[in-house]
C-alpha cells in the first residue's frame, strides 16, 4: 500500500483521466468539423441565393432597358 492508493489504483486513475481527455478531444474535433461544414453550407446557400436574386434583378433591368 502506498497510502490510500495502490499502484494499480494510480494506473486506473491515469487511465480514466486519459480516456476522459481523449473523449473530450474527439468531441471538440467533431463539433469543430460540424460547425465548419454548417458554415460552408450556409455560405454556399447564401451565395447561390444572392446570385439568383442579383441575376434576376439584372435580367429584369436588361429586359426593361431592351423594352425602352
Amino acid at each position: 500500500m502506498l497510502g490510500l492508493f495502490t499502484l494499480d489504483d494510480v494506473h486506473i486513475v491515469w487511465l480514466v483521466v486519459f480516456v476522459i481527455v481523449v473523449v473530450v478531444a474527439v468531441v471538440v474535433v467533431v463539433v469543430v468539423v460540424v460547425v465548419v461544414v454548417v458554415v460552408v453550407v450556409v455560405e454556399a446557400v447564401v451565395v447561390v441565393v444572392v446570385v439568383v436574386v442579383v441575376g434576376a434583378v439584372e435580367v429584369e433591368a436588361v429586359l426593361l432597358v431592351v423594352k425602352v
